[in-house]
C-alpha cells in the first residue's frame, strides 16, 4: 500500500494546495488528553475503591488490568461496557470531572481556518456517543465539522484497517488529497496500511505530560504548526 509522504526537514508539514479533506481525531488531538488520563487513571480507580470498599492501590491494579485486557477494541472505548464491568456510572463520573475538558492550543482557530478555506472537515473519533455528546456540550468543536463519524456506529475501532474501508464507504474522500491528524500511533499505522498518505501525529496529546518523541510520522506541537493560509 502507499506509505505516508516523507517531508524534508525544511519543508512545511502540510502542502495545503494538495489538501481537499481534513480528518481529525478528538481526544488527544483537538481536545487535551489530560481529562481522559486523569479520568481513567485516577478518578475511576478512586471511585471504584469507594464503591467496592477496597484499598485504592488494589482498586488501581484491578482497574488498570481490566483496561489492558481490552485496549484497542470497541469495548475499551465503550462507556456502557465499563459501567457494567466496573459497577460504576461512567458518564456521571465523567461529568464530575467535566471542568477538565479542554481544547488544545490553536485548535479552534485551525478549525475556523479550514472551514473558511472551503475544505471538507470530518471528525473521526473512537469515543462512545455518550462521551462524544459530553465533550461537544463542553466545547465548541462540533460546530465546525461537515460531519462527525463515531467508530461505534461503524462497529470497528480506528485501529482496524477495515474501519477505513467502512469510513470511505460512508465518506468517500480521496486518499491522495486527504490529511489525517491523530495522536494514536496505532491509528496512524492502520490508516497508512489502508492507503492514506498524509498523516500527522501529535507531540503533546496531554498538556501536563512530557512531549513525546514520534519517529515514524511527521508530528505537530500544536495546530499553529499547520495553520492553513488565508
Amino acid at each position: 500500500m502507499t506509505t505516508s509522504t516523507i517531508t524534508r526537514p525544511d519543508a512545511p508539514l502540510v502542502d495545503w494546495t494538495e489538501i481537499r479533506t481534513v480528518l481529525l481525531d478528538m481526544d488527544g488531538t483537538l481536545l487535551d488528553l489530560h481529562f481522559d488520563n486523569t479520568f481513567w487513571l485516577e478518578h475511576v480507580p478512586l471511585r471504584y475503591a469507594q464503591r467496592h470498599r477496597v484499598d485504592l492501590e488494589e482498586a488501581r491494579t484491578h482497574v488498570l488490568g481490566r483496561y489492558r485486557e481490552v485496549e484497542g477494541t470497541m469495548q475499551w472505548y465503550c462507556v456502557d461496557y465499563w459501567t457494567d464491568e466496573l459497577g460504576l456510572d461512567i458518564v456521571d463520573l465523567k461529568r464530575e470531572l467535566g471542568h477538565l475538558i479542554g481544547v488544545q492550543p490553536h485548535a479552534l482557530e485551525f478549525l475556523e481556518r479550514v472551514r473558511e478555506s472551503g475544505r471538507r472537515l470530518v471528525l473521526v473519533t473512537n469515543a462512545h456517543a455518550r462521551s462524544l455528546a459530553l465533550k461537544l456540550e463542553r466545547t465548541d468543536i462540533g460546530l465546525h465539522f461537515d460531519v462527525i463519524v463515531c467508530a461505534h456506529d461503524l462497529g470497528l475501532p480506528k485501529e482496524s484497517t477495515d474501519f477505513w474501508d467502512l469510513l470511505h464507504e460512508r465518506e468517500p474522500f480521496d486518499p491522495a488529497t486527504t490529511l489525517l491528524v491523530d495522536d494514536s500511533l496505532s491509528v496512524l499505522r492502520a490508516a497508512r496500511a489502508w492507503g492514506l498518505r498524509r498523516l500527522l501525529a501529535v507531540l503533546r496529546p496531554d498538556s501536563r505530560a512530557p512531549r513525546r518523541e514520534v519517529g515514524e510520522f511527521p508530528a505537530i506541537e500544536s495546530f499553529r504548526d499547520i495553520m492553513p493560509p488565508r
